[in-house]
């Protein structure tokens, strides 16, 4: 997915949780996000991951969520796509060549 989801926090609360109010936006990814994938995503698929998030705060990695990455819905709106049907071909790709 080129794009990443900003989550901006209301005014009054400073938690970027979208279930608490922040609103979601799109941005593309940019040569940091790029980089920060290129190191860390040969790890993870390594380990057998295919579906991660990466929560990033400035230029770092805070969290890696493998058990519930966020945010398809919110990209899956803004961009005509359909992340979930994108893993679920990836999936079937990896198991048909095993």
């Amino acid at each position: 997915m080129p794009f990443a989801l900003k989550r901006v926090p209301t005014p009054d609360d400073n938690r970027g949780n979208l279930a608490a109010g922040a609103r979601a936006e799109s941005r593309p990814l940019n040569e940091r996000d790029r980089w920060l994938c290129s190191q860390i995503g040969p790890k993870l698929k390594a380990a057998g991951m295919i579906f991660v998030g990466l929560d990033v705060i400035g230029d770092y990695v805070t969290e890696i969520n493998v058990t519930s990455p966020t945010g398809i819905r919110e990209l899956n709106k803004k961009h005509g796509v359909d992340i979930g049907a994108m893993l679920v071909d990836a999936i079937h790709r990896i198991l048909s060549a095993a």
